[in-house]
């Protein structure tokens, strides 16, 4: 399964790709942090975070898109952007029919370093250790990118095969 992450932001929105099944050694593909500048216009800003989406989408082909939940923080500001670049992460993987699953970062973390409050250290160093890298994914987005694509090769894999035995018990009671 490939996964590509998605750690939304306006200034800097992390893209990280992992291929991996649970029980498996995860193998990381590629990993970037798209920057736009505070001054540039907004549409300017997200057309160049859906122009690198779309890009990655074509390149790496990922199986699904796993993008950070918008959760609330005290700067509206920062949440308007992360809103606006998460919705844009959805619009361009829906158009081409690719799912699209959200985690919180209490989910993110605890999935990845068994702490739904570990911090931003933590979480790239077991990003580090898991993709059996040798540095760290620098910035903290490009490590949460990554983190999120982990989160849903193992997450993701176990809510599909619940859904699968669900429809099928579903098909024996008829």
């Amino acid at each position: 399964m490939r996964v590509l992450g998605v750690d939304p932001g306006l200034t800097r929105c992390g893209l990280g790709v992992v291929d991996g099944m649970p029980g498996r050694p995860l193998s990381l593909v590629a990993v970037d942090v798209v920057r736009t500048s505070a001054q540039d216009e907004l549409g300017g800003r997200l057309l160049a975070i859906e122009a690198a989406i779309e890009q990655w989408l074509d390149r790496f082909a990922p199986d699904t898109v796993a993008v950070e939940r918008v959760f609330s923080q005290h700067n509206v500001r920062t949440v308007m952007g992360t809103a606006q670049a998460s919705g844009v992460a959805t619009l361009v993987a829906a158009r081409r029919g690719i799912p699209v699953v959200t985690h919180t970062p209490s989910e993110v973390k605890a999935a990845v370093s068994g702490s739904g409050r570990a911090d931003k250290a933590q979480v790239a160093a077991m990003v580090t250790r898991l993709l059996r890298l040798d540095v760290r994914p620098s910035p903290a987005d490009a490590s949460d990118a990554l983190a999120l694509a982990i989160c849903q090769v193992w997450r993701g894999s176990a809510q599909r095969r619940l859904q699968a035995a669900a429809a099928a018990a579903g098909r024996e009671r008829r």
